[in-house]
This record gives structure tokens, sequence and C-alpha cells, in this order.
């Protein structure tokens, strides 16, 4: 007979079940790049598809203008509008409880208990895993990570480097895409509050203009030095999620850790989304003992990827200090 109790599979597999919902919103509290996600709204469940499809817009209606009287309204068939695909990406974690563990902790409440402790476990490790993969490139463990950052808001937005060229299956070294590309400014200097304004205003339009400002902690810092003490204003929301964070205009400024030495990135949340599968996200499996040990498991399993729907509201400086 196997160590442990068999009984425990259903107390184990349904108490995973329940703090499921928990797990996942927890996961999206402790660093910034993913709160900004949670706080926008835009962990955004769809249902499946070969790809993720995003439509875009990327040119406006020539038929736009005045006319008087008998003239002709312009019908001219039009254009400028695509869509981007994104490939699905996955990840997981692992729950293990081994049959001593089971033995030690007989009483039901204590298993509960026990399985709480390794769920949090589980809940930092995609937290650090998820967040410093959504500051990449997308080519990190054989290209399959999530896309991240440095792949949308790229320092050589024109690159034909195959691995990045072509995000959301746009080449972006054509010049007939250069609407599908982000601001950069790369030169190697001290930041100055004039390289905020001038990115700042870069990747603006009218009302549209950036709602985060993401960069490192050494960098934070600098600007928190250039600033009059009177003048260092911070957002509520962004104080109220638990992160220190600065006014540049009206986008706020915070530190993560995963982000690249001498970076600053200007981000439109409104064009950036974390999409999930729903039947795929923060799922767990039933807790099974494999032949041959004395331990049961369960995963928890996700399937999604970060998207994007216009790099032209984007921006990075790099080489920074």
């Amino acid at each position: 007979m196997a160590a442990g109790n068999d009984s425990f599979d259903a107390i184990l597999s349904t108490t995973l079940k329940k703090y499921t919902p928990t797990l996942e919103d927890n996961v999206f509290t402790d660093y910034p790049l993913l709160n900004m996600f949670k706080r926008a709204d835009h962990v955004v469940k769809i249902d499946g598809g070969e790809q993720i499809v995003e439509p875009l817009l990327y040119e406006q209606n020539s038929t736009a203008g005045s006319y008087a009287g008998y003239d002709n309204v312009d019908t001219t068939p039009q254009e400028g509008i695509t869509s981007a695909a994104f490939d699905w990406k996955q990840f997981a974690a692992t729950v293990a409880i081994s049959g001593i563990e089971e033995i030690k902790n007989e009483g039901t409440s204590r298993v509960i208990n026990l399985l709480e402790a390794k769920v949090k476990q589980a809940e930092m490790s995609i937290s650090d895993s998820l967040n410093a993969a959504l500051f990449g490139d997308g080519s990190g463990n054989s290209s399959k990570d999530f896309a991240g950052l440095k792949l949308y808001v790229q320092v050589d937005p024109t690159s034909s480097t195959a691995a990045i060229k072509t995000p959301g299956g746009i080449d972006q070294s054509d010049s007939l895409n250069a609407w599908w590309r982000n601001y950069k400014e790369s030169t190697t200097a001290a930041l100055t509050i004039a390289h905020l304004s001038t990115a700042y205003n870069s990747v603006s339009k009218g009302r549209d203009v950036p709602t985060n400002i993401f960069t490192t902690q050494a960098l934070y810092e600098k600007y928190e030095s250039l600033l009059q003490p009177a003048l260092r204003f911070s957002d509520n929301a962004t104080a109220d999620a638990g992160f220190q964070n600065l006014l540049y205009k009206s986008a706020p400024m915070v530190f993560d850790r995963d982000c690249t030495a001498g970076y600053v990135y200007f981000l439109n949340v409104k064009y950036l989304k974390l999409k999930c599968h729903s039947g795929t996200w923060f799922k767990n499996t039933p807790f099974v003992k494999p032949h041959g040990q004395d331990a049961r498991y369960s995963q928890i399993l996700s399937a999604g990827n970060l998207v994007v729907s216009n790099r032209s509201r984007q921006g990075v400086l790099t080489g920074k200090s």
C-alpha cells in the first residue's frame, strides 16, 4: 500500500481549483509591468484560433474632405486596414506533494495549509518568470517565451534580423511598413529632461499620450534628482497599487527590476494587451501519482501572448545613465 491517503486527491484538486482565481489575481500585483495590464483591464481572455489576431488601422481614409452642392463625393475604395498575427505561447508551474508530506500533514486542514504554501510558491515563481519574459523579445527558452517589450519597442525598429524583424507577422524593415515602427533614441548619454520630453512628444498624438513609463531603479533616481522638490508629483492609483512612482507629465514613471539597464520605456497601454486562452489560463490539472513515485503532481497551465496594435505609440530610450 502506498504511503499517504488516496482520498486526499479530491481534497487537493478541489482546493487548488478554488485557489486558482486568487492565484491569477495575485500574480499581477507584485510587479509594475504586470500590474499595468491588470489595472487597465488588458488581460483579455479569448476562446482560441490558429493565432491571436489583432486588426490594425495604418492609413487614413482619403475620401474625407469638403464638398459643395452637386459635387461628386469621393467613393474611392479604401485600404489601410490589415491584421497582425501572434503565435500562442504557453507557460506552466507544477505543484507537488510527496507521500511523506501527506503523512506529516494527515489532517485535512493541515493538508490544505500545506497546499496554500505551495500555491503561494507557484504564484511567486509565475510572477517572476512572466514579468521577466514581458521585458524580453520572445526568444528566451528557444523562442518559447511570451513576446515582450524588446520585440515590440525595439532599439532598432528597422532591424532585418530574422528573429525580430516581423512582430505580428509584419516586416518592419520594409519601408512600406514604416508605420509599424516604434520611436527610439539610443545615444549614450546622461538622462536629461529633454530626452524624456522628445520621447514623450514623439509617441503622442493629441490626447493619445503615453500612459506608463518604465525604467530601472538607477534611472528612476536620476529622474528624481532632476526634479525640484516641489515638482515631485505621483500618481495615486499607481501608489495605491503599492509602487513608488513619479509623474512625467501625465504618465507615472516606475522602476522595475526586470527592465534592462539604461532603458526608459514610454508605453501606451491602449495598444498593448496580454491575451490569454479562456479555457487554459491558470487552469489546474487533477493531482496524479506517477508510476514509481510516492508523490502527487498538479500543473497550473496557461496559454496566451502579449500583443501590440500600434507600435508608433510606443517608444524607448537606451544607453542612458
